[in-house]
């Protein structure tokens, strides 16, 4: 035996500690990732929410958080690593007006729309979020909130491509003073 072959096997020996060290790092901190995730980390809370977890929906439509009666119901989901996620809320308000819902903020499709009268890109939104809605009983039904008695505030649409991979939608329906609220992202 040469010192060649002294220095690869120290160089080989040190390179399987190395790597034997790494990969118990990886199982620890993966055996870590699922324990919190099917613990601790993934839940659903029901019917938790208060008016002022929900304020920020009145106003991110201009409706003001002024109006909130009470939240009815409420679902939101813990999010995972990479914000997956599905939150609906039911609010009671105490007024609205139709001409606040039928007033465009400008030409860019921008503000309330009738849900039966929507734009492509919010046709797909509302597809979309009617994937998830079977996770949330109380939530009216696509079917539902594709019809007249109902109108639509985009806050937000993402996509890949052109399909919503994310989305918060606000619905209104004028005739009980109801707002529905919800966000999910795959």
């Amino acid at each position: 035996m040469g010192l060649t072959d002294l220095n690869v096997r120290a160089w080989l020996a040190r390179a399987l500690v190395a790597w034997g060290a790494l990969s118990l790092l990886s199982v620890i901190a993966f055996a870590g990732y699922l324990a919190y995730h099917y613990s601790r980390g993934h839940h659903v809370e029901i019917d938790t929410a208060t008016t002022k977890d929900v304020r920020f929906v009145l106003n991110w439509c201009g409706l003001g958080e002024d109006r909130i009666e009470k939240v009815v119901h409420s679902y939101v989901t813990s999010r995972n690593v990479t914000g997956d996620h599905v939150d609906a809320y039911a609010i009671k308000i105490s007024n609205v007006e139709l001409k606040e819902l039928t007033a465009r903020e400008d030409d860019f499709g921008e503000g309330w729309h009738r849900a039966d009268t929507v734009p492509p890109v919010l046709n797909d939104a509302i597809a979309f979020m009617g994937t998830w809605l079977h996770q949330v009983s109380w939530f009216p039904s696509e079917a539902e909130l594709r019809t007249s008695d109902y109108y639509v505030y985009p806050w937000s649409i993402y996509t890949q491509g052109v399909r919503p991979t994310a989305t918060e939608l606000i619905f209104v329906r004028p005739r009980d003073n109801m707002v529905f609220y919800f966000s999910g992202k795959t």
